[in-house]
């Protein structure tokens, strides 16, 4: 209750971030479907009232949490990508690295891993993420590609037809880190440089991106 009370007196936009930093500790732990406002709002310390003075329904707010989520990574992805003049190979080391810190090595991970779980059962929340995640991802990496395919860097011009190559690694980082990370950790470093030599043509790039 003491809590409560003390997040009733925060303003209106700390108490929306703590609803949504509540709601995707709560989805990530029992799921979509099982996931009960009424969890998110205690674990919120708010009243469930207070849920839909900011958020409609629980889609709603799971859809909330993924734009938040993704807007400062996918702002910061077409910073880089659109500069012309960066070789693809460090445009590519950077976007890793990116993914490597901002995604996995946060609870952004948790929205990918609550989309590729959820996702099948519910079509409106895949429909989302395609609409406001991947489909502005793959018009940003192909727009790449085909630039550095016209440049010779690739290691295969087919390449530049499938721009989900390019991201492949960071939905099996999440998906490895969700079941096998305590059975046998995986280097993701790693593993995101040697992908991006498979990728590009004559590349040296060694254990680190």
């Amino acid at each position: 209750m003491a809590k409560r009370k003390e997040l009733g007196r925060r303003d209106p936009a700390t108490r929306r971030q703590a609803i949504m930093d509540a709601a995707l500790a709560v989805f990530a732990a029992q799921g979509f479907v099982a996931t009960k406002l009424d969890d998110v709002a205690e674990k919120a310390g708010v009243a469930k009232g207070t849920i839909y003075l900011h958020f409609k329904d629980k889609e709603t707010l799971f859809e909330e949490i993924v734009r938040a989520a993704v807007a400062p990574v996918i702002a910061r992805l077409e910073s880089v990508v659109q500069l012309p003049d960066l070789p693809t190979e460090m445009v590519l080391g950077t976007m890793f690295e990116l993914l490597r810190t901002q995604v996995l090595g946060t609870d952004r991970k948790l929205v990918l891993r609550l989309v590729l779980t959820e996702g099948p059962r519910f079509p409106r929340i895949a429909e989302f993420y395609h609409r406001e995640v991947i489909s502005r991802g793959m018009r940003l990496i192909g727009g790449l590609l085909r630039r550095a395919a016209s440049r010779g860097e690739l290691a295969s011009p087919g390449i530049a037809e499938y721009p989900q190559l390019v991201i492949a690694p960071l939905l099996l980082a999440v998906v490895w880190d969700s079941m096998f990370a305590r059975i046998e950790p995986l280097d993701f470093e790693s593993l995101f440089a040697v992908h991006r030599s498979a990728l590009l043509a004559g590349s040296r790039t060694g254990g680190t991106p």
